[in-house]
């Protein structure tokens, strides 16, 4: 005789220290009965647990990972209404651009500056406002592709206007425009593309801001990672080494560009947005456009926006994560990775490695560091861990670099390490509640940081 099927109820209150709602426990519950599995419900809330948005630790050495949420953020928001769209001045409606797009404005020597949910959708605003319908002149050798497959002729065929190439691939010289201004009396703007995720040397030619904003049309520069300033004025000293070669706002405005639109949550080190900065009466037509309602950002979006916009006009650093992970010295980094060893104790190291900026920004350029690394392959049991850690698997080593590591987190990584080891590589065995079953080693995605070399 066949035996009874366990009560679904009772089965999904056996499991309840996963932390899940009694509903979700209930669903995983009656999938494994109906799989005739009741051993299984445990691992399969366990993987509805993994699937939820929660606290990482990024020990990946890419400061702004975009599978990681790109720039850490520590934004809060009291639970109460807040002024987005009314003047406080008057009592009457007000704008919500009005709050933190002076300060961007300010920030970068524009005219005006509006804020958009991210740096695509900035891109596509400033094409459907002002080149819908009309020719747009790009260069062949900046026709990237970004994350998640979006290139930049499918975001302009999207806006509506009509894509004309110049020169190629590796080299594109201001008579090309010219040529194509010539052939194409209505083109609307010339566009350029930073090439922020890859590099293209040797052989090669491509013409400056300056040179392009001569054109008699305006120049829209899309320059992604933002970098507000090149001077970095928010910093002691000089600019660090890695950033010599990055394009900046404040620089682009100033050798001509008619506009220029950036992400927020790159090097600007904000929320995910995007930001249009330039000329106000080409602002003030993309404010206008139909699609600006659609792409614009919600209130706790623009309250993050207006905090690091404030922090770098008091030139504060300090208080933006990632200009802290980015500019902490060496010698520090190296100090913390002996405590995190020496808590994990064998067969952890400590070993000298290179962190990368990471999101398309200042690519091919390494930021040195120091990590932890053990033998073998333990991404899956970190991952598994009440606070999942993020790292790298390298000459069949994991490494956790700890630039991309807040120096609060030191003691959540060496637990997470120390369990790991205890696990061992690629042993998915459970080591705790809502710390998952099953699930394949994968390395992690995003930039790759160069090679690690153990210290003793």
């Amino acid at each position: 005789m066949a035996s009874r099927p366990p009560s679904i109820d009772a089965l999904a209150r056996s499991i309840a220290d996963v932390g899940l709602p009694h509903a979700l426990l209930v669903e995983a519950a009656r999938s494994a009965v109906a799989a005739g599995e009741p051993a299984e419900a445990r691992a399969m809330a366990e993987e509805t647990a993994l699937a939820l948005l929660r606290p990482v630790v990024n020990a990946t050495g890419v400061l702004l990972h975009t599978n990681l949420g790109r720039a850490p953020l520590g934004a809060h928001s009291p639970a109460r209404p807040a002024n987005v769209e009314l003047d406080l001045a008057t009592g009457s409606r007000g704008s919500r651009q009005s709050h933190v797009a002076p300060l961007l404005a300010r920030l970068t020597g524009a005219e005006d500056a509006i804020v958009v949910n991210n740096g695509a959708a900035a891109v596509l605003l400033v094409l459907a406002a002002l080149a819908a319908s009309r020719p747009v002149v790009v260069s062949r050798g900046e026709l990237v592709e970004i994350g998640g497959g979006f290139r930049v002729p499918e975001v302009m065929n999207s806006s509506g206007a009509h894509l004309v190439e110049v020169g190629t691939t590796n080299r594109t010289r201001l008579a090309d425009y010219r040529r194509a201004l010539d052939a194409s009396p209505d083109v609307a703007l010339v566009l350029k593309v930073h090439q922020s995720n890859y590099r293209i040397v040797g052989f090669t030619e491509s013409v400056s801001v300056r040179e392009l904003s001569q054109l008699p049309v305006p120049l829209v520069v899309d320059l992604g990672s933002g970098l507000l300033d090149s001077t970095t004025p928010w910093l002691e000293g000089r600019p660090p080494a890695w950033l010599a070669e990055e394009p900046a706002v404040r620089q682009s405005l100033r050798a001509g560009a008619a506009l220029v639109t950036f992400s927020g949550d790159k090097l600007f080190g904000g929320p995910q947005a995007g930001v249009i900065a330039g000329r106000r009466e080409l602002v003030a037509r993309c404010a206008r456009h139909a699609l600006a309602r659609a792409v614009r950002p919600g209130g706790l979006v623009l309250s993050a926006l207006q905090d690091v916009a404030l922090a770098y006009l008091r030139r504060d650093a300090s208080s933006i994560p990632f200009w802290r992970m980015a500019t902490s010295p060496v010698d520090e980094i190296r100090e913390r990775a002996a405590v995190v060893a020496e808590k994990v104790g064998s067969p952890a190291s400590v070993t000298a490695c290179s962190s990368v900026p990471g999101a398309g920004s200042a690519p091919g350029q390494a930021i040195p560091s120091f990590g932890v690394a053990v033998a073998g392959d333990l991404l899956a049991p970190l991952r598994r861990c009440d606070t999942p850690v993020i790292a790298r698997v390298q000459d069949g080593r994991t490494i956790c670099d700890l630039r991309s590591v807040d120096p609060s987190d030191d003691g959540v990584l060496a637990d997470g390490l120390a369990r790991a080891v205890a696990v061992g590589p690629r042993d998915d065995r459970l080591s705790g509640p809502a710390s998952g079953a099953t699930g394949r080693s994968r390395r992690s995605s995003g930039d790759t940081p160069p090679r690690a070399t153990e210290t003793r």
